[in-house]
């Protein structure tokens, strides 16, 4: 790494000093059953005939198992990153890009622990088994070499895409507070993180040449429409915990549903613009 990027790191790490445990950051009293936990526009059925006919307690319900899948997805692609970069903490290791990928570390940590809490305070059951990564996606996740352009790209697109959902989520004032705070948290350490993450995707693509770039994008499409997929679209089985019947067809109708596909892209399209800025087509 250039001396800038490493000056970027020692900023970042500076910033991430002042440790606050995402835990102890939240009103969990605040977070309840009772109120939206997504605004219904992002909701996956939302925009469809059929949701229109559902109960206001299954519209809330959904909402909050929605919003337990995009955790569920952060859990996932957190464990992989830790795990990942755990090996990389090496002598050898530049001490000043050592200690960014501790505090890294530390506030991923600390982003899962917040994930597990709300869900278990939520009280909602979530049977073992019931959400699974993709299977493609979790493989090239764990199997990309972790100091190459593959991996640093799969983790822009692991923290970009949440990011970019959890900042539409904080300017929504009819949803639960709590889960504004734990967006709000989330969002203040992962711009960090992006930075980061781009600074070694950056320099990762100078080491390769530029027909690299066009070899790795089959994969980088593979990675962004399986992960924006799970991301954006619970199992079937979540429909069915939130209280709807045949929760695979509930799944394809959100999968066809023109309105959702609408507001995903949306979501989708600042992620994708800053891929293409690299080469990279994820669409």
């Amino acid at each position: 790494m250039q001396n800038a990027d490493h000056a970027l790191l020692r900023q970042l790490s500076e910033n991430s000093r002042r440790y606050r445990d995402p835990v102890t950051t939240i009103d969990w009293a605040r977070l309840d059953t009772g109120s939206f936990w997504l605004p219904e526009p992002a909701m996956s059925l939302y925009g469809l005939p059929e949701y229109a006919t559902l109960a206001l307690d299954v519209r809330r319900r959904l909402s909050q198992y929605e919003f337990i899948n995009v955790m569920y997805a952060g859990l996932w692609l957190e464990r992989v990153f830790m795990q990942r970069l755990s090996r990389r903490l090496a002598p050898e290791l530049a001490r000043v890009v050592y200690e960014y990928f501790l505090h890294e570390m530390r506030e991923e940590a600390g982003h899962s622990l917040m994930f597990l809490r709300a869900i278990e305070s939520s009280g909602l059951d979530i049977p073992l088994g019931a959400w699974r990564p993709p299977r493609l996606a979790d493989w090239l996740a764990r199997r990309a070499p972790a100091g190459g352009a593959l991996f640093w790209v799969a983790t822009v697109i692991a923290e970009d895409v949440p990011d970019k959902f959890n900042r539409y989520l904080r300017s929504s004032p009819e949803i639960n507070p709590a889960v504004r705070d734990i967006c709000t948290v989330h969002c203040m350490d992962e711009a960090r993180h992006i930075a980061a993450a781009r600074v070694q995707l950056e320099t990762a693509l100078l080491r390769l040449p530029r027909v690299a770039v066009h070899l790795l994008n089959p994969l980088v499409q593979l990675l962004f429409r399986q992960y924006a997929g799970v991301f954006y679209t619970p199992p079937a089985q979540f429909y069915e915990l939130a209280g709807l019947t045949h929760g695979d067809r509930w799944r394809r109708l959100a999968l066809g549903n023109p309105a959702h596909t609408r507001f995903v892209r949306e979501n989708l399209a600042p992620t994708v613009r800053m891929l293409e800025s690299y080469g990279f087509r994820p669409q």
